[in-house]
């Protein structure tokens, strides 16, 4: 296992259009697998800046840019994270693990006793991961428009 370098917030961060692109490249498997589409396929590298203003973002890099990424923010409850992605040539190497720690660290910082996210309903393996994590399933809930749930949320005490 590789032990992974997470920045948050980094200050000299710039490289917003391979985030994005690491971001489209891993949520590319959702594509006609998720109902609705993912919300990243609205999200723009401008949006992406953006919400890097207004969210935490946890980044790992290497000297080719970012491989590894989640955003995080406070909520009353809860810190809530998500988009997270992991380079396909980097998973497996405990990014994905050191991020959420990351997250933790930051929720616990700010005062707040759990992490929260929610996941597509169809990302089986996604839940199970979660799992592992050591999030539990705590909600399903619908889009707008939908009459079945299609996510589920997920919590774990810190």
């Amino acid at each position: 296992m590789t032990v992974s370098l997470v920045e948050t917030n980094p200050i000299d961060f710039v490289d917003f259009e391979p985030l994005h692109q690491l971001l489209s490249t891993s949520f590319a498997y959702m594509e006609g697998r998720i109902d609705p589409p993912s919300s990243l396929t609205r999200l723009s590298v401008s949006g992406l800046r953006q919400k890097s203003r207004t969210e935490d973002l946890f980044v790992v890099r290497n000297a080719g840019g970012p491989i590894a990424c989640l955003f995080g923010a406070a909520r009353p409850d809860a810190y809530y994270i998500g988009k997270l992605a992991v380079a396909a040539p980097q998973r497996g190497r405990g990014h994905a693990r050191a991020l959420v720690e990351a997250a933790a660290t930051r929720a616990g910082a700010l005062g707040l006793s759990a992490l929260e996210l929610q996941s597509r309903i169809e990302l089986v393996e996604n839940h199970a991961a979660f799992g592992a994590m050591g999030f539990v399933q705590t909600a399903a809930t619908a889009h707008e428009g939908y009459d079945r749930p299609t996510s589920l949320t997920f919590r774990r005490a810190l």
